[in-house]
């Protein structure tokens, strides 16, 4: 019957033995993009030994800053049988989210905020989480089995995976690149208990280009495919929770969560198809908010704003810190007043964050006039340096 999904019946007969798993791929492919997965494919649970020992260098070089959770028991991460050791094959899915814009354009807009692409939706981990298992269900029925689903949140090396089910490479900038999708891809896993056929590893073509290393505001790239996350401006405006580093603060501009220059920046963009999942385009209220309303939100009104959102993740207190670090880059002096107000705040991050914004904005004299009785009245001593700092 035209349209009738593949079940049981079609493919197992009377039982899980009789399936053929060249023909079990094929309809686990059909529900995928069913069920709104962009691209499929399935490698072996021992495929990416190197990359996994590019993983323990990487944590012994400290690269991975204050993310403490990425060097807890790495032998779970650098092969998918150190977390589970029945798995078979590893399924790898993704979902384009191609954005409608130029993500480098809000960059020139000081007075505005510069929020991830990935970001300014909904959050994609609960929408592929429920896709991948709505897929994992139709698996097991379809071929019993077990199986276990994975969306950034375990201990999974998502991307040496996908490029090992031909998904796409780890370019220079060690984020996955497709022929197909450009540099915008969620990735999700299923590790299943079922042996099925492999797809041939993707082949690395960046070639000589270095336009994603070249671009970074932070220089977090040491080398070709090695990345200091204690560099780079998605670490230190989501992970990093305490001060932003002065080093850096000039440098991140009008970025107050995460960056993409480095993933705007690839030729194979010109291949990038706009994202067809309506829940994860962005807001409007999302695309170039405003840092002036932006620094007004309370803890009430932040949640408001972002629900649904991975932005909220990082909480009011962070968020705002960043909000202020691109007040201070804005050259808009007009803007020091939303700075001023939040000398008060009951945060020291944020109030430490206002210091350095005011510093970047007002007059001299007229900060350093503040400056002598905003220090007798602090009481936190990493403001009271930041007022320090600020001469």
């Amino acid at each position: 019957m035209a349209g009738r999904r593949t079940g049981v019946a079609d493919l197992c007969g009377p039982g899980f033995l009789s399936c053929d798993p060249t023909e079990l791929k094929a309809a686990l492919a059909r529900e995928a993009h069913a069920l709104g997965f962009d691209c499929i494919g399935v490698t072996a649970p021992g495929s990416i030994d190197a990359a996994g020992q590019h993983f323990l260098e990487f944590i012994a070089s400290g690269g991975h800053g204050d993310m403490d959770w990425l060097a807890n028991q790495p032998e779970r991460r650098v092969d998918p049988r150190g977390l589970w050791a029945d798995v078979r094959s590893v399924i790898m899915l993704g979902v384009n989210y191609g954005p409608d814009s130029d993500p480098l354009a809000i960059l020139k807009q000081r007075a505005r905020a510069a929020i991830s692409v990935y970001a300014q939706g909904d959050d994609y981990h609960d929408l592929i989480k429920k896709r991948l298992k709505a897929l994992a269900r139709w698996l097991v029925a379809t071929a019993p089995s077990e199986v276990k689903v994975f969306v950034d949140t375990a201990a999974v090396m998502e991307k040496p995976l996908a490029q090992a089910a031909h998904l796409g490479w780890q370019g220079k900038h060690t984020n996955l690149v497709s022929r197909e999708f450009g540099s915008w891809l969620f990735l999700g896993a299923i590790y299943t208990t079922l042996e099925l056929p492999r797809d041939e590893p993707e082949i690395d073509h960046c070639g000589s280009c270095r336009a994603c290393l070249d671009i970074c505001p932070t220089a977090a790239f040491p080398a070709p495919y090695k990345l200091d996350a204690r560099r780079c401006i998605s670490y230190l405006t989501i992970e990093n929770k305490g001060p932003i580093p002065h080093e850096f603060r000039k440098s991140i501009g009008n970025r107050i969560y995460g960056c993409d220059d480095c993933l705007a920046a690839c030729p194979w963009n010109k291949f990038a198809q706009e994202g067809r999942e309506a829940r994860l385009a962005a807001r409007d209220e999302l695309r170039a908010p405003s840092l002036a309303e932006l620094a007004r939100l309370d803890d009430a009104a932040f949640r408001a704003l972002f629900t649904k959102s991975p932005v909220k993740r990082i909480g009011r207190d962070r968020f705002v810190r960043n909000v202020l670090i691109a007040i201070g880059n804005s050259g808009e002096v007009a803007l020091a007043e939303a700075a001023r107000r939040l000398l008060d705040d009951a945060s020291p991050l944020v109030r430490g964050a206002a210091v350095w914004a005011l510093g970047q904005l007002l007059a001299r004299e007229e900060f350093e006039a503040m400056k002598g009785a905003a220090i007798s009245n602090e009481h936190d001593e990493s403001v009271r340096k930041e007022w320090r700092a600020a001469s």
